[in-house]
């Protein structure tokens, strides 16, 4: 009976550790459970995405206010178009408001920064957002340093 109680002990943590890797696995990934509600689609052109995915979100002061769903190659303006879908709640988005990508945590993960204006016009389905600042790319800001250095020397 002892040894019949062990194993099930062992099976229940099994089951557990397993559900806890797949949680974090969703975690990790972006993937979401839930539904996103009601939202509107916003674009900007960015000449570096450093590693920006679909399904990176995107925030405001921190919180989560949107997904990224479509990042593809404009071929006329040789930049990249990041297509987001925000949250209906954050329709106050002004036509002034800007967008940065930025990085958290250890394991670099990018997501998109906005950051709203002074205009009196709000963003719509559909529109663009103007002012964007692209990735910092490390490699990029050690070669630019290594290579003043040698102009340097």
């Amino acid at each position: 009976m002892r040894m019949r109680y062990i194993e099930i002990s062992v099976g229940i943590f099994m089951v557990m550790g397993i559900i806890a890797i797949v949680l974090m696995a969703f975690r990790v990934s972006g993937l979401s459970l839930q539904s996103t509600g009601e939202t509107y689609t916003v674009k900007a052109h960015f000449e570096n995405l450093g590693g920006l995915t679909e399904r990176a979100k995107v925030s405001m002061a921190g919180v989560t206010i949107g997904r990224v769903t479509k990042v593809y190659l404009d071929t006329e303006w040789y930049s990249a178009v990041v297509e987001m879908e925000i949250n209906k709640s954050m329709s106050t988005l002004t036509t002034d408001t800007s967008a940065a990508i930025l990085t958290a945590g250890l394991l670099g993960e990018k997501y998109i920064g906005l950051t709203v204006g002074a205009e009196d016009e709000y963003l719509k389905e559909g529109d663009w957002i103007e002012d964007t600042q692209s990735a910092i790319v490390l490699e990029e800001l050690i070669g630019r340093f290594l290579f003043s250095k040698a102009e340097e020397g």
